[in-house]
C-alpha cells in the first residue's frame, strides 16, 4: 500500500491507475488525513451472477421442488462464479 497526497494523484493519475492496474494499492490523501484508495478493480462476475439467477428464478418460480437447485444448475452457476475473464478489457 503506498500513500499519497491528493496534488500527486492528480499530477500523475495515469501512473497512479498503472500502479493499480499491476494489483497495488493507493491510499489518497489530503491534509495528511486519508481520503480514498484505489485499488485494482474486482474480477467478479456479478453481472452474469445477476442474470442466472434472474432467469433460474423465472424458470423454476416459487415451486418448492424448483428452489433446490439441479446439479445443471448447480454447474452453471459455478462456470458463472469461476469465470475469469477480464471483463474490463472487453
Amino acid at each position: 500500500m503506498r500513500l499519497m497526497t491528493a496534488t500527486e494523484a492528480s499530477r500523475g493519475f495515469s501512473s497512479v491507475l498503472d500502479e493499480a492496474e499491476h494489483g497495488e494499492t493507493i491510499v489518497i490523501t489530503r491534509d495528511g488525513r486519508r481520503v480514498a484508495e484505489i485499488r485494482p478493480a474486482s474480477t467478479g462476475n456479478a453481472d452474469a451472477l445477476r442474470a442466472f439467477a434472474r432467469d433460474w428464478g423465472a424458470e423454476h418460480g416459487s415451486d418448492p421442488e424448483g428452489a433446490r437447485a439441479a446439479p445443471a444448475e448447480l454447474d452453471a452457476l459455478d462456470d458463472v462464479l469461476t469465470d475469469d475473464s477480464d471483463r474490463w478489457n472487453e
